[in-house]
């Protein structure tokens, strides 16, 4: 599993000065420890889906604002802001998603962080 071979990492990996935003349906939620994961189909300008690996905090982290182990469910289309992997690959840090409803679920570790900015 990707998630795990990633899961200790220092955050250098990600482009931290550049926000993405990308679209797709959630093919997975994986609530798991230490980190939890959203794995999301990207349709691209082929007419194809890119599989995307968006990583999240700890289910504890995310249970204290408000998550659920079922906030984000497979089928669910989204729209996902991240910090994309520098190495181009199709990943990123998440910062914040808007479900199908409208709700709006984000980080807020970085949603302080970038109101300091």
């Amino acid at each position: 599993m990707a998630g795990s071979a990633r899961a200790h990492h220092s955050f250098a990996m990600f482009d931290r000065n550049k926000e993405t935003t990308i679209v797709g349906t959630v093919e997975d939620f994986q609530w798991t420890n230490p980190h939890s994961w959203i794995e999301l189909d990207v349709p691209n300008e082929n007419g194809s889906v890119d599989k995307w690996s968006i990583e999240l905090n700890s289910p504890n982290n995310l249970a204290r604002q408000g998550w659920h182990s079922n906030s984000v469910k497979p089928g669910d289309k989204i729209s996902v802001i991240i910090w994309p992997l520098r190495s181009g690959e199709k990943g990123g840090l998440f910062i914040s998603l808007t479900l199908p409803n409208g709700q709006v679920l984000d980080e807020l570790a970085f949603r302080n962080r970038k109101q300091q900015q």
